[in-house]
């Protein structure tokens, strides 16, 4: 799921994006982002960070976004931090995958109020995998660390389809391919739709070198597993919803039953007797009226349930103060964050262009910062001195006396 691990034949052009935002061809006031590769940067073959495109997406102004992805994955922060920002962003987002959605590009789909998969398009979840360089405890924190994110990916899923996240895990560790129809019976995805010619979408994923996984596509990989939540009813648990429905009873025979009058009785008895006793509420309500209610019966009745009744001006103080707290919070947790990349800068593990790259890292997961202060000091910047030259307004007249008397002799 880290395109870093990823091998390549030859690297990509530097800066290539590999997203496009534009108005819909079908409806003006829709705005289409376009996901067609890998998703983020890459430290080894550059590219385009998510925060480039997060920031764009913030200045988005439409009722509707629709995202097509078609995409192998790639950075599993930069997907996350899209995830989340298509998430919260107040637009109504459809998310449609018109070719393959796999590994970080599977739960980006996963943020679409709703997920629509083209007719042949496929997508694919697996375990999240990372590079490490150093000894066997570094080894030992960045496999917890893969842990953590597997399980938040999970999670992920198990929000949006149902069922257990350990289920989808397991899924995850045996790398699952989905074709449209099983994308839809997992709850992946709402509904298949058909965009005129059904190879396209054959066409499209097809562009991706898919032999950088276990499997190259859906047709090489076993049939995906029934997650709990989704495996369809069988015909006995049908059959007893049959009966079920055919022993409920009608409104009128219920009606009767709490009136106290015959089944078989027809609509006007039935009438009859709810109007006598609509009046015998009436007469009782009119014998004891309600007692109105004061501030400190309130307070006595929510004190019976554990709880504290405040008047309104105190409850926006706490609100306010709750907000203020809240933001020194964000404030301190973000000066902790550039003072932790600052440090690995200042000592040569990043270069500062790296910077951005740590900070939303570091926002996504606090676990980073070991990851970041376990790098070798001076690893992409040298700051040790390795040599020094001499000054070359030193004579060397000393240097040469060991070849017998320098005296000059006059004319």
């Amino acid at each position: 799921m880290n395109r870093n691990t990823r091998p390549r034949a030859a690297a990509p052009p530097g800066d290539r994006p590999w997203y496009r935002i534009r108005n819909a061809a079908d409806d003006e006031d829709v705005v289409e982002i376009l996901i067609y590769d890998e998703i983020g940067y890459s430290y080894w073959y550059g590219g385009v960070s998510a925060q480039d495109m997060v920031r764009e997406l913030q200045k988005i102004d439409a009722d509707e976004i629709r995202v097509r992805i078609n995409s192998p994955g790639g950075d599993v922060f930069e997907g996350i931090a899209i995830l989340n920002a298509l998430r919260s962003h107040p637009a109504r987002v459809t998310t449609v995958i018109d070719g393959l959605a796999a590994s970080a590009a599977s739960f980006i789909a996963m943020a679409g109020d709703e997920i629509v998969i083209a007719r042949n398009a496929e997508m694919m979840i697996h375990e999240a995998s990372g590079l490490c360089i150093g000894n066997a405890a570094d080894m030992r924190e960045l496999a917890d660390q893969l842990d953590r994110v597997g399980d938040n990916i999970a999670g992920i899923y198990a929000d949006r389809a149902g069922g257990d996240a350990t289920d989808w895990r397991e899924a995850m560790r045996t790398e699952t391919w989905y074709s449209d129809e099983e994308a839809v019976a997992a709850g992946l995805a709402d509904r298949v739709e058909r965009f005129g010619n059904d190879d396209a979408s054959a066409k499209t994923k097809n562009r991706f070198d898919l032999s950088v996984f276990n499997y190259a596509g859906r047709r090489a990989a076993p049939a995906p597993p029934r997650i709990a939540a989704h495996q369809p009813m069988n015909s006995s648990a049908t059959e007893v919803e049959a009966e079920k429905e055919a022993t409920v009873p009608t409104l009128n025979e219920e009606l009767a039953k709490r009136l106290g009058v015959s089944e078989d009785a027809d609509d006007d008895t039935l009438l009859g007797a709810l109007d006598e006793a609509l009046a015998e509420g009436e007469e009782t309500t009119a014998e004891n009226p309600a007692v109105p209610a004061t501030a400190e019966s309130v307070t006595q009745a929510a004190a019976r349930f554990g709880l504290t009744v405040v008047d309104s001006a105190t409850l926006e103080q706490l609100r306010a103060d709750a907000r203020l707290g809240r933001q020194a919070s964000e404030r301190q947790e973000r000066e902790d964050r550039e003072r932790i990349v600052d440090n690995a800068i200042g000592k040569g593990k990043i270069p500062p262009s790296r910077r951005d790259h740590w900070l939303n890292l570091l926002t996504v997961d606090k676990a980073m910062a070991d990851t970041l202060n376990a790098l070798p000091d001076e690893l992409a910047v040298p700051l040790t001195e390795i040599g020094h030259s001499v000054d070359g307004s030193t004579s060397n007249d000393a240097d040469l006396s060991w070849f017998g008397n320098n005296d000059k002799k006059g004319a």
